[in-house]
């Protein structure tokens, strides 16, 4: 096996990607804390090359040296938008004809693995805040929860993970 260049890997910029279609799915970022989180979401996105992400009250948003570091400028490829509160991001999707779907542990979610995503329609998934998670009002708003189930001894992963992980799941349905 021979490690792949740059070269090799052919990649597009910035101009075809942002004219590239697109997987058809929103991640709503609900008050992250870590500015390194929101660069991991976005470098993540370009990567699946997802629709947009939307960063929600306290999420720190583009331009930022520290979130660079984390983004490797997808901060300029990936679509985003900031919203002052989570509520009007999820209103205005819901309006819009998107699924939106609360990646959180509540009663009656749907167990990532078991739920398909459906290619015919739109998705926005919320991320909630590293430390109390979807906020209970936002959850409300959306139409269902989606948790990954766990089996160790921990009850959390970090938010980026998570994100990468759905977002993984979510473009796959969509290729």
């Amino acid at each position: 096996m021979r490690k792949l260049t740059v070269e090799d890997l052919n990649r597009i910029d910035v101009d075809t990607f942002k004219q590239a279609p697109k997987v058809p799915l929103v991640m709503v970022l609900d008050n992250i804390r870590s500015v390194h989180n929101v660069g991991s979401v976005l470098r993540t996105a370009d990567a699946m090359r997802i629709e947009a992400v939307y960063m929600c009250g306290i999420t720190a948003t583009p331009p930022s040296a520290e979130m660079h570091k984390t983004a490797l400028g997808a901060e300029d490829s990936v679509t985003w938008r900031y919203y002052n509160d989570t509520l009007q991001a999820v209103s205005e999707l819901k309006a819009a004809g998107y699924v939106v779907l609360a990646v959180e542990q509540v009663e009656g979610s749907l167990k990532l693995g078991a739920f398909k995503f459906d290619p015919s329609k739109r998705y926005a998934l919320v991320m909630g805040n590293e430390v109390k998670g979807v906020r209970q009002d936002v959850v409300d708003a959306c139409d269902q929860a989606l948790e990954i189930p766990q089996y160790g001894t921990k009850h959390s992963m970090n938010v980026s993970v998570t994100a990468g992980i759905v977002m993984w799941e979510a473009a796959s349905a969509f290729r």
